[in-house]
């Protein structure tokens, strides 16, 4: 019991120290991207892919925007990862994708990119792309943001309040912060399945 009540008391002070006002800027910028009729595109590897995946669901149902994730297509990112290499997937996919000034890139990612630690490259390299064409940037993230929390718009860092458990809290937290958003009152458009019930 005792790494339960360990884990889930870390849980409850995350919940008090997360940056609201990166929240609500968010927020802002997913109801900015619907307004100028932009798409989101949602990176992320690992657990983070998982996310992305579910994101692109739920963004496209419930809040009505056009919403992408390059993972969703495991031949095209295998190939390009054959033929080009993983550091430049997900900036060859946006490039394709035309990501433009009305887009914006929502990225979950444990530790947000590291050039110099050759941690998560492949979401470095999307970030300049994105960013060199205007593109708006969202991250949910953990530890200190690694490069996604230099460069977004918006960022949510998860705090590390123990080393042991960084990955399961931030993946965790970024499952609860994007429902949050998809959810939020000047974000959802579409009532959900089981709100509707009576």
């Amino acid at each position: 019991m005792n790494y339960t009540n360990e884990f889930l008391e870390e849980s409850k002070n995350i919940i008090d120290k997360l940056n609201r006002d990166q929240i609500e800027k968010s927020v802002e910028l997913i109801i900015k991207t619907r307004e100028n009729k932009g798409r989101i595109f949602f990176i992320g590897v690992g657990g983070g892919a998982g996310h992305c995946s579910h994101a692109v669901n739920d963004f496209r149902k419930i809040a009505g925007i056009e919403s992408y994730t390059p993972v969703d297509n495991v031949s095209e990112l295998s190939a390009r990862t054959n033929d080009d290499g993983w550091d430049s997937v997900f900036k060859a996919w946006l490039k394709t994708s035309k990501i433009n000034e009305n887009d914006l890139m929502f990225v979950f990612s444990v530790g947000g990119g590291n050039i110099e630690k050759k941690i998560s490259t492949n979401i470095v390299t999307a970030l300049e792309y994105a960013k060199s064409k205007n593109a708006k940037v969202i991250g949910v993230v953990g530890r200190d943001g690694g490069h996604t929390a230099k460069v977004a718009d918006a960022c949510v860092i998860i705090p590390p309040l123990n080393p042991k458990t960084i990955t399961p809290q931030t993946e965790s937290f970024q499952a609860l912060l994007w429902h949050l958003i998809v959810s939020h009152p000047k974000v959802c458009i579409n009532e959900m399945k089981w709100e509707s019930v009576k």
